[in-house]
């Protein structure tokens, strides 16, 4: 038994890291929101990208507090600046938020404020569909909300065919996995 599993680790490895994965890929949005707590700017890129082709026009960045009291929001957008994307493009959340929950309450109260009818839901691939869940929780909690597609982007380390490979992409699947099944118990 032992060497079936190991034999066919690759096989049962990569269904674990594709069960995170919820990507409904882009279409024509009012807004994308990329998510806070990417500090390698891949969900940013992602965004920016989705503007140069003409899903959306703007992108929502998301961004709490941060290190060395530079939000978030204000330190992604001027890196996404630097790398050559108009600023224009950008529109900063700033917000207190300390859980995907509460960003989805800060990003949701932005969308009503502009009268978003939908959005693009931009953020790591292993992170997309509890995401998305926490996202369609909050709408129905507050009776609605805008049409929303789930956007997946890359990331440094995580890839659902060799997550196991290196230290980040294990904790990447052994923090969202704990998360996913301690939110299923309200935790």
């Amino acid at each position: 038994m032992t060497l079936v599993l190991y034999a066919g680790r690759g096989v049962w490895l990569s269904a674990i890291g594709n069960a995170l994965i919820y990507d409904e890929g882009p279409a024509k949005a009012d807004v994308a929101v990329v998510l806070a707590g990417d500090p390698w700017g891949h969900r940013l890129t992602k965004g920016a990208e989705l503007v140069r082709q003409g899903y959306v026009p703007q992108v929502v960045v998301s961004g709490p507090p941060g290190s060395y009291g530079i939000n978030e929001a204000d330190a992604a957008i001027r890196w996404a600046t630097a790398k050559g994307y108009p600023a224009e493009w950008f529109i900063p959340l700033r917000h207190t938020a300390l859980s995907t929950r509460e960003e989805a309450v800060a990003v949701l109260d932005l969308l009503r404020e502009r009268k978003a009818n939908s959005f693009l839901l931009v953020t790591s691939s292993y992170h997309t569909g509890r995401a998305r869940r926490i996202f369609l929780n909050a709408e129905r909690e507050r009776g609605g909300g805008p049409a929303m597609r789930t956007v997946a982007s890359g990331d440094r380390f995580f890839s659902a065919q060799h997550w196991w490979e290196n230290r980040e992409g294990q904790k990447s699947v052994f923090f969202e996995w704990t998360k996913t099944l301690t939110s299923a118990f309200g935790i």
